[in-house]
Formats: structure tokens, C-alpha cells, sequence
């Protein structure tokens, strides 16, 4: 039996909240928060997004409770992954009138509201998932590294330059802007020291990592 939700009367902010991996939101990932018609929305989505190709992806999916439900769009092709305003507004034209018509055939609650979104720039990256896609564009990376015996957070702007799936580590490199180089360097470029030198982290030592824009 497909439970009730509350009248849409007044449009349901997402909730703002620090991404995570996986959070339906910018950290990607398909979470229905115990909708039970979750499942059925999911899989209309899915198959109104097949026309669109393999250039396209669900990069996240979330319903609501309350009758929302938010999607967002990945397209491969694109730096940031953002379709193009037409791309998501048929999506979601034809997303709205399959769940319309699912809907009237009682599979899931009628009305439900949806938006349609891209991650953009705010994306989380996915180690090691999405590294080989944007190994060309900087990433800002907060990671812990062990000093004399204590953990410490760290973050810098870096390249992605490989990746060792055996070890299950990757390596970076510096990227050549004002965050990385020394404030007492009065705008000079990276040193060839800075230059060459490379982190090694393991996958687990990564805590955060997102795109870079001002570069």
C-alpha cells in the first residue's frame, strides 16, 4: 500500500548541510529517507533518462516524506558536470509526467514535487571513483597526516597525478596558486622544490575533496 503524503502547500527547502559522500544531495548517492514508493520513483528516473544517453547520469537522488523529491543531473562530458538548462528542464517535464501517470495508477502518491539540478562545482569527488575523470582540473583536498605520532588535518590545491589501486593510494602534485605558496614569497611562483615534490596518500587518509575554481 502506497502511504499518503502531506499536501504540497508551500515548497520544501533541501535541507542545507555539510555534503557527504553519499547523502543524496552534493555528495551524490540515492537515499529515500524510509519512502516506501522510493524505489518506483527511482526506477521512473531511470527510464526517462535513458533517451538522454550515456553522456548523462543520476548523480544523486533523494525523495522526502513530505512528497519531494530531488535529483540531480551528471553530465559527463562537461568540466563540472552540468547539463544544459534545456537537458534538465525536459528531464524534468518527462520525469514529472511519468510520476503523474504512476501517480493516477496508484504506484506511488499522486502530486509528488520534484527538482532537477545539476552537482556543479560544489560536488564532492569520490576517491578513488572520480579522481581519473578530473585528474585535469586542480582539487582542493583536506587530508590527515601522521606527525610525530599525531594526526593532523591538512588541506592544499592540488593535481591529481596517479593513482596506485594496489597500494590503494594516489599521488599529487601542487598546483602553482596563491593558497600553496608561501605568504612570505611575495607572489612568486612555486619553487622547483614545491614543484617536485609529491604527496602519497592511501585512500583512507582522504577526507574531503572538491573542485578548485579559481584557477
Amino acid at each position: 500500500m502506497i502511504e499518503d503524503v502531506e499536501p504540497i502547500d508551500l515548497w520544501e527547502e533541501e535541507e542545507e548541510v555539510e555534503p557527504e559522500i553519499g547523502d543524496g544531495g552534493d555528495g551524490g548517492g540515492i537515499v529515500f529517507q524510509s519512502c516506501s514508493w522510493g524505489e518506483q520513483a527511482l526506477s521512473i528516473a531511470r527510464d526517462v533518462l535513458l533517451p538522454f544517453g550515456d553522456d548523462m547520469e543520476l548523480y544523486s537522488f533523494k525523495t522526502s516524506p513530505h512528497g519531494y523529491i530531488y535529483v540531480r543531473l551528471d553530465k559527463l562530458p562537461n568540466n563540472f558536470g552540468c547539463p544544459s538548462m534545456d537537458e534538465m528542464e525536459e528531464f524534468s517535464r518527462q520525469y514529472k509526467k511519468r510520476l503523474d501517470e504512476a501517480g493516477a495508477l496508484g504506484k506511488i502518491p499522486e502530486d509528488l514535487a520534484i527538482e532537477v539540478s545539476s552537482p556543479g562545482a560544489e560536488r564532492l569527488i569520490k576517491v578513488p571513483d572520480d579522481l581519473s575523470r578530473f585528474k585535469d582540473r586542480p582539487m582542493r583536498v583536506s587530508y590527515i597526516e601522521e606527525m610525530n605520532s599525531r594526526k593532523v588535518e591538512k588541506s592544499g590545491i592540488f593535481f591529481m597525478e596517479s593513482i596506485d589501486a594496489e597500494s590503494g593510494s594516489c599521488i599529487w602534485k601542487l598546483v602553482d596558486v596563491k593558497e600553496n605558496r608561501d605568504p612570505t614569497s611575495k607572489g612568486r611562483p612555486l619553487s622547483r622544490k614545491q614543484k617536485d615534490w609529491r604527496l602519497k596518500l592511501p585512500y583512507a587518509m582522504v577526507k574531503k575533496v572538491t573542485l578548485y575554481l579559481n584557477y
